[in-house]
């Protein structure tokens, strides 16, 4: 929607902006950072997440959260991400870094493992991605993702995303070096897939 012609035609966008078909991106609560930080810390997760899997001090998890989540800066935005249905925290997900004149922001998430599979991630990406860029202004969102993990990739590519390039054996896990992958999706590719 271009512009509000009605009331109706702004309150309809404002209910848009957060809710997707499976999820709803609403503001952190103080009971979701338990559950966030015991998934950050999860191993199995955190090497999907981050080029080393080491325990933090407990409590430093909840801190990241709390800063990703602020919402101060008009530059980034996150939201703890609830199934519609149920109400119950399924994860996490940020926009981050946009600035002037590129208009252009990293996207990261991360799902309870216990919800992933269940087709929540990719809603909740076009969910994020939608209002980066209806809300945002933004132009670009790009993330960064191991080039193993195969399932985040088709969530990415079903909400619009296309490989741009690669950072060839950029992390080191289990004896081996694995690439990252770099993807990203424009406004105009979005808009044009009608979203």
């Amino acid at each position: 929607m271009n512009q509000f012609e009605t009331v109706e035609d702004a309150r309809v966008y404002g209910a848009s902006l957060l809710a997707g078909a499976r999820v709803r991106l609403r503001a952190l609560a103080d009971t979701d950072l338990p559950a966030l930080a015991a998934w950050w810390a999860d191993p199995a997760a955190s090497a999907l997440q981050t080029a080393t899997v080491r325990p933090r001090p407990e409590g430093s998890f909840e801190q990241m959260f709390r800063q990703w989540s602020g919402n101060g800066d008009p530059g980034s935005v996150g939201f703890s991400i609830e199934a519609r249905d149920t109400g119950q925290l399924i994860g996490h997900v940020t926009l981050y870094g946009a600035a002037l004149p590129e208009r252009a922001a990293t996207l990261a998430i991360i799902l309870g493992t216990e919800h992933s599979g269940q087709g929540y991630g990719p809603d909740a990406v076009r969910t994020a991605v939608g209002y980066g860029f209806r809300q945002m202004g933004l132009n670009r969102i790009e993330l960064r993702t191991w080039a193993f993990n195969t399932r985040a990739r088709r969530a990415y590519e079903s909400a619009g995303f296309k490989e741009e390039g690669r950072r060839r054996q950029a992390a080191f896990f289990d004896g081996r070096f694995h690439d990252e992958v770099i993807m990203a999706v424009l406004r105009d590719e979005w808009a044009a897939a009608g979203s």
